[in-house]
């Protein structure tokens, strides 16, 4: 009897063990797929691949779209429900929980197959039906014969191809059972996965969908436009949605293989697998060495280390819950160790770490996202976020400084523990680490065009001509024309990081003797771009809701309207302008409570970025408040991830810890406000394009450029402004702040940014009076 539960309690284990297993070794071939797709251009490699198999155009990179997307698709989602089987979550509770488990696993991959087979056949480039009855080929050559006939009339050159016919065989009526079940289980997969959140805003904007065209259809379309969807004209049918429905397959911008297909594998796809194998080495500790090293003369010691790791940490990781767990477990003992609350050093902690997702260079995969649905390079981006990120982790560090002051912390001055004095394993780590990022940086901000004209490629042989001021490169040595290939471009960049990172593992005596962890990370990879992607598929749902019923568009023009109601122009009534902020911000952070940044920040900018650009902030700029208060949703109580993570470390309470992350981070919460109202601070020309000019124009007052003298005035008044309301939060400076003195503070921290100068700089003198009285007093411990 014993034998024999022994054998049925191994049972689920091993079951357990296979499924895993063959989830990473799916992991791997995917990761070596998307590698390999997103491979930059390697001169020689097509002729070279060519020559060895025989065949010359044989794809070597960048595969095409129509059979690569529903390929991995398939392959995303079979790794999905092996790494996330709900039949292994359930099978413990009773047989009809286990069932259903075990059919949603198999509804899982079998829709996945289904949306995959469909997108052939529905697809004008494919027509998977039309090519098996030989209908696709006579379709195109009749096209084309026409096409020659007309040419030839008209006198013109004969053209060799045609555009893609529409499909003849479809899936006719049932698109709408395929799609509509295809929907609804990837949506049911994604509450155990994602959680309920995510699955909730999404079944409420399908909802709201359906019921807007049910009353279209049943009640015509004289309604309030708010409440129906029309599919079509009279006579009303809901066949008339079989052209939306085709959309939800095959649309490249809105389908369920589509952009973010496309922004996933070839543009994010590098980037995840840098960061898996960043975790492979042991470079968090070293990077919290760096940090304490550099902070150790400070009041704040460890507090200031923890910010620093979390700053360097965040910018190849990108996580903010990975980021707590990795460089919290050493940075939080230690601020209680030297003094500081608990609370304190969970929440400093958290809002560091939450912080690294806005740290440039790499910023995770919501920026991406954002450089992809803002058209702007993500080279752009990451000087966009500079001066922010800078104020954020300037003011942390203002903000245990001044909590240093109450407590009585003191520096510990130059000795080192022996624990964070530098080996050579770590000099290792940091070159792993900063190898990598560096490369990327030069990649990033360095154009095309400035390989090859200069004295070092002359030297190695490039083949330039030059006429007036212009110079044209007519060959490159194979080096100089692979890094022209990949200059400028963020996957290009994120390949050559991860490819540079796997041969410099091998420096490492660790990973000399366990080449298998270089392995593993790869697999694991895999998995985690497979459960992105079932979290896209989500938000996929949402976009197209959104862009079939016109809500964004209803509300951005609505409120145009409502401002000109009270006497307003659109991008001239501040007042106005702001409260809509206020309401962009309450939205972003409520619907990203529980959420990971990325569909955070999607159903808000889906939403409400065209209320934003109506108002007159350019779209990059209202993007970037977005996705700033979709970082901070990681750290506001009640669902304040990040802090919930510390405080499991802390072994504090929770929301007390996010309260304090909030107090600590409060430069989150304050410096959108900012870059909207003086879009100067992200030094690029599209933060001060109007959005209603046709992308022509710039915002009242603004010509593209940077002007450094009236910059750096503002700077300064924004680290003065920030200084006043970092020593109102801990309601501390020198001494402890009465409620008179905290009231003043914040309503100078408020004036001396404002933009008209007889306000500003008479608040500014009124402030450096106040200090000094303040600092003549005695400093006092609270």
């Amino acid at each position: 009897m014993a034998e024999s539960t022994t054998d049925t309690a191994a049972e689920p284990e091993a079951s357990r063990d296979w499924a895993m297993s063959l989830s990473l070794v799916l992991g791997f071939v995917l990761v070596c797929l998307g590698m390999v797709n997103a491979m930059p251009v390697i001169p020689g490699l097509q002729d070279l691949v060519g020559s060895i198999t025989g065949w010359e155009t044989i794809p070597v990179r960048r595969f095409s779209y129509e059979y690569l997307f529903p390929m991995t698709f398939v392959l995303m989602m079979v790794i999905v429900a092996l790494r996330h089987s709900q039949y292994r979550h359930y099978r413990d509770r009773s047989r009809n929980w286990a069932a259903f488990g075990l059919f949603m696993d198999i509804a899982l991959v079998t829709m996945a197959v289904i949306i995959s087979v469909s997108y052939l056949i529905e697809i004008d480039s494919v027509c998977l039906i039309d090519r098996f009855t030989g209908e696709r080929a006579a379709l195109i050559q009749g096209a084309l014969q026409r096409e020659i006939e007309f040419a030839q009339l008209m006198g013109l050159p004969e053209p060799t191809s045609v555009e893609d016919p529409a499909c003849i065989n479809t899936l006719g009526l049932w698109i709408f059972a395929v799609v509509g079940l295809g929907v609804t289980t990837f949506l049911g997969y994604n509450i155990r996965v994602w959680g309920l959140p995510l699955v909730g805003v999404a079944i409420l904007i399908a909802g709201y969908t359906m019921a807007s065209i049910a009353i279209w259809y049943f009640f015509g379309p004289e309604q309030n436009r708010y409440l129906v969807t029309i599919l079509g004209g009279e006579p009303r049918s809901l066949l008339d949605g079989r052209p939306n429905m085709e959309d939800v397959l095959t649309n490249n911008a809105q389908g369920l293989l589509g952009q973010f297909m496309n922004i996933l594998l070839y543009t994010v796809f590098p980037y995840i697998v840098l960061g898996n194998l960043f975790g492979v080495s042991a470079g968090g500790q070293s990077l919290i060495k760096v940090a304490f090293i550099l902070t150790r003369r400070l009041r704040g010691g460890p507090a200031h280390a923890a910010i620093v790791s979390s700053a360097l940490f965040g910018t190849i990781s990108g996580g903010p819950v990975v980021n707590v767990l990795s460089t919290g477990v050493l940075t939080i003992p230690m601020m209680v160790r030297r003094g500081f609350s608990r609370v304190f050093a969970g929440g400093v902690e958290a809002a560091a770490s939450s912080g690294g997702q806005i740290m440039p260079p790499v910023m995770g995969v919501a920026a991406f996202v954002l450089a992809t649905m803002t058209t702007v390079p993500y080279s752009q981006v990451i000087i966009a976020a500079s001066l922010p990120a800078a104020a954020y982790f300037g003011a942390l560090f203002v903000s245990v400084i001044f909590q240093a002051r109450k407590q009585g912390i003191e520096a510990q001055g130059a000795t080192l523990p022996a624990e964070m004095r530098m080996t050579r394993s770590d000099y290792i780590n940091l070159t792993m680490i900063f190898g990598p990022v560096l490369l990327i940086l030069f990649l990033l901000i360095t154009p095309k065009d400035a390989i090859g004209c200069g004295p070092i490629t002359d030297f190695f042989g490039a083949v330039t001509t030059i006429s007036g001021d212009a110079c044209r490169v007519v060959s490159l040595p194979w080096f100089f024309e692979t890094v022209r290939n990949a200059a400028s471009d963020a996957g290009s960049a994120g390949w050559w990081a991860a490819a540079l990172l796997m041969v410099m593992f091998f420096i490492d005596p660790e990973i000399r003797r366990k080449p298998g962890k270089l392995v593993n990370a790869l697999a694991e990879a895999g998995v985690l771009v497979s459960t992105l992607y079932l979290m896209f598929l989500a938000v996929s749902v949402i976009d197209f809701c959104l862009n079939l019923t016109g809500l964004s568009a209803y509300i951005a023009r609505d409120a145009s309207y409502l401002l000109n109601d009270f006497g307003g122009s659109v991008g001239q009534n501040g007042l106005f302008l702001f409260v809509a902020l206020l309401v962009t911000m309450f939205l972003a952070i409520l619907l990203g409570m529980g959420m990971p940044t990325v569909p955070a920040y999607l159903n808000v900018a889906l939403l409400m970025g065209p209320l934003l650009a109506g108002l007159g902030i350019a779209n990059f700029t209202a993007h970037m408040f977005i996705f700033y208060f979709a970082v901070a949703s990681a750290i506001t109580p009640p669902v304040a991830i990040a802090a919930f993570a510390a405080a499991s470390i802390t072994k504090a309470d929770p929301m007390m810890t996010g309260f304090s992350a909030v107090k600590s981070g409060i430069v989150m919460f304050v410096i959108p406000f900012v870059f909207a109202f003086y879009p100067e601070l992200l030094l690029i020309e599209p933060a001060q394009i109007d959005p209603n000019g046709g992308g022509s124009s710039y915002l009242a007052g603004y010509d593209g450029q940077i002007h450094w003298p009236s910059l750096s005035w503002l700077l300064a008044r924004i680290a003065l402004g920030l200084y006043l309301l970092g020593s109102v939060l801990a309601q501390f400076d020198r001494r402890p702040l009465g409620l008179p003195e905290m009231a003043l503070r914040l309503v100078l921290a408020v004036l001396v940014i404002t933009a008209w100068p007889m306000v500003s700089i008479p608040a500014i003198a009124a402030t450096f009076a106040l200090l000094v009285w303040h600092a003549r007093r005695p400093a006092v411990p609270a």
